[in-house]
């Protein structure tokens, strides 16, 4: 008789939920073994469930491929709400109908698998292009325009250049045709794909800047207003990459020059 270690491997080769196999394997009594077809059988439908969620975050992608459109790049970014450092977009053309397993709204991925699928689409991508605009930037032109900034930048990187691009809640002034998708990175995998470039490269960025300014917890908030960042201004004071456009940091600054 196999032994359990035995089947496990056996079922783990299995990838239809109706192979005649779990049929056989379910006429071993032993409780280890129906734990193992159960578990064999949940792995598979998972795999399902995220083969059907990828197909339907390619519905955008699809009508453009129909049209014999294949150079999409999905642009989006990370970094509008926060009180320091820059605001960073990516722009990325996957090739066509290709299917990131986990590739989601960076918002939804677990930060333990971020570096992950990062790699995996830095793998699989035809172009890759990253745009940051600093804080200075930021508080000379607002919030918006440095994001459409960005965008432009990372747009401007890519080679080979888009033929259509689907932007995550923006029209950008440029002349390439675009679809602008509200919510985009939940429900566009190339969005997606630009989504998880730009968050873990700017988690990257002010994780580097934890290390020069100590004080402000970045690494852990990224530049958001936690608790432990305002303690850090109450403590340290403004530092040279805080937006001194955004409250409370602009309070905090015009209050300083009345001061002196």
């Amino acid at each position: 008789m196999a032994t359990i270690k035995e089947i496990k491997e056996e079922l783990g080769k299995i990838t239809e939920l109706d192979s005649p196999l779990f049929k056989e394997f379910e006429k071993d009594s032993r409780s280890g073994v129906q734990k193992e077809i159960e578990k064999r059988k949940k792995a598979i439908q998972a795999e399902i469930d995220e083969n059907f969620r990828l197909e339907a975050m390619f519905s955008y992608e699809k009508e453009f491929y129909a049209q014999g459109i294949s150079l999409i790049a999905g642009v989006d970014e990370v970094g509008r709400g926060p009180l320091a450092g820059p605001v960073v977009a990516a722009a990325v053309i996957l090739p066509k109908n290709c299917k990131i397993k986990g590739l989601n709204d960076s918002k939804k991925i677990p930060k333990k698998k971020h570096e992950e699928i990062f790699q995996a689409v830095k793998d699989k991508a035809l172009a890759i292009g990253i745009g940051i605009m600093d804080n200075h930037v930021i508080d000379q032109v607002n919030i918006y325009e440095a994001t459409k900034l960005a965008m432009k930048e990372a747009i401007s990187q890519l080679d080979p250049q888009p033929e259509h691009l689907l932007i995550d809640a923006m029209k950008l002034d440029l002349p390439i045709s675009q679809t602008s998708i509200i919510k985009g990175d939940a429900n566009s995998l190339s969005i997606a794909a630009a989504s998880i470039v730009a968050k873990v490269t700017r988690d990257k960025i002010m994780s580097n800047y934890d290390q020069e300014l100590p004080g402000y917890d970045f690494t852990q908030n990224a530049g958001y207003g936690t608790a432990r960042h305002l303690e850090g201004l109450e403590n340290h004071g403004v530092s040279p990459i805080h937006r001194t456009s955004f409250e409370p940091i602009k309070t905090i600054v015009s209050e300083a020059k009345k001061d002196n």
